[in-house]
């Protein structure tokens, strides 16, 4: 193991990458625990004791690395950008326009980023203006009908105009500077920067989680606790790694006087196709009524405190069910999106290629089709049972704290499996052994 940590800072250009990609996620969680001015200090802690990362605020604060509960300049953290994915993606199936630079190759996925930052800092406007607002009513706005807060509490003291503007500038400017730091990771870094920087956050949070559990259970529970989290790690790691190979034959052909072709090859396709986005965009739409809610205020207290016992409280059987159905919704729509049996049937047949017993052409994408369903079934239940799992353990022990385990594991172990592979593949390329090998 340690060898293969040495042969990663042999290679110059792998070592700058993972170095920089340090430098940038340490100015991340630097960002995440500078509070924006006019806070008031003394509330931020009596915010940090009474919210126990629950409900929404647990959410966000998973995603942001702390920087919810510190009312800090990455507030919103990597969250706006999510949600604009979301809808980019989700547009580009219903508007021709975004179709067509879908199918424009890179020039396309140019204009589509281009278009996604706009709608983030659009969406961090809004969500800054309500949030300052909802900071400045206290318990009664972002924190739900039953947080524990003292009364009347103001985080914004001598609350105007000015200081709001301010206020909400400084949360807007430090999305875009998160969505830039991570592109940067992207594009000089090692491995997907939203991803690094979702990690961070996550991990960072960890070991309070997990000294929180033991705090509020026995150590029966709490190293029940531990021991089912370790067996879904090794089950995240084993469902990654599954793939079903299809295999293609390639037909000989004659070229001048030299013959190509004839070799067999096979196309991976993977289990859990969509990785741990699914679970994401189904928090993030779980999260959507919880902010519509605190938007509203007392003025909504009936819809307030629905949302608050059926959409927040993520014990709820309701709130349970409803997170199922959306990870497998969105395990077979981004499925659909990442891999096109249509357009892959194309290029197997452009490139003089078949797989046995299949005809070319649409024989093939049938086929495709059918096969991809079929792994995307146990691929989507899988990541709704570990995504759950932790909550109906929760639920069992009355344990209100780390509500998020199942979504804080697949991000980790996912995110760490898909930067190896890239450390991997940059290893193999100068002859080093990598660690996934």
């Amino acid at each position: 193991m340690l060898a293969r940590l040495r042969n990663m800072f042999r290679v110059p250009d792998l070592r700058n990458k993972i170095l920089f990609t340090l430098l940038i996620v340490g100015a991340y969680r630097v960002g995440a625990h500078l509070p924006v001015p006019f806070v008031q200090f003394s509330a931020i802690k009596a915010l940090q004791t009474a919210t126990k990362n629950s409900g929404v605020v647990g959410f966000l604060n998973l995603f942001s690395g702390g920087a919810i509960t510190n009312i800090a300049i990455f507030f919103l953290g990597i969250m706006p950008y999510i949600t604009a994915s979301i809808i980019m993606q989700l547009l580009g199936v219903v508007i021709p326009k975004l179709e067509e630079w879908q199918n424009e190759g890179q020039t396309g996925q140019k204009k589509i980023t281009q278009w996604t930052r706009y709608l983030t800092v659009a969406l961090a406007l809004v969500q800054s203006t309500g949030f300052v607002f909802a900071l400045h009513a206290g318990n009664g706005g972002l924190f739900g009908l039953n947080a524990s807060l003292p009364a009347n509490v103001d985080f914004i003291p001598h609350f105007d105009a000015p200081r709001a503007a301010l206020i909400v500038l400084t949360w807007t400017a430090g999305t875009a500077l998160v969505m830039w730091l991570g592109e940067l990771i992207t594009q000089r870094g090692i491995g997907n920067g939203m991803s690094i920087l979702i990690f961070a956050s996550v991990v960072s949070r960890l070991p309070s989680e997990g000294g929180a559990i033991y705090g509020q259970g026995s150590k029966f529970q709490f190293f029940t606790i531990l021991l089912i989290g370790v067996a879904m790690i090794v089950g995240i790691v084993f469902v990654e790694s599954g793939q079903r190979r299809i295999p293609v034959q390639f037909a000989k052909r004659v070229v001048g006087r030299r013959m190509y072709g004839g070799q067999s090859t096979f196309i991976p396709l993977k289990v859990n196709q969509s990785g741990v986005i699914p679970v994401i965009f189904a928090s993030s739409i779980l999260a959507f009524p919880a902010l519509i809610a605190s938007a509203l205020g007392n003025n909504g207290h009936g819809i307030q405190a629905w949302i608050n016992n059926n959409l927040v409280q993520n014990q709820s059987w309701f709130y349970i069910l409803f997170y199922t159905i959306l990870i497998i919704f969105f395990a077979y729509f981004y499925t659909a999106i990442a891999f096109n049996p249509q357009q892959q049937a194309d290029i197997i047949r452009k490139q003089g290629g078949f797989i046995p017993g299949i005809r070319p052409g649409p024989p093939t994408e049938r086929y495709l089709a059918k096969t991809l369903n079929r792994i995307t079934l146990p691929g989507s239940l899988f990541l709704a049972t570990i995504a759950i799992a932790p909550l109906l353990v929760f639920a069992l022990w009355n344990i209100s704290q780390f509500p998020f385990g199942g979504t804080a594991l697949l991000i980790t172990v996912g995110v760490a499996l898909e930067t190896m592979q890239q450390i991997d593949s940059q290893l193999m390329m100068r002859n080093y052994e990598g660690f996934l090998t």
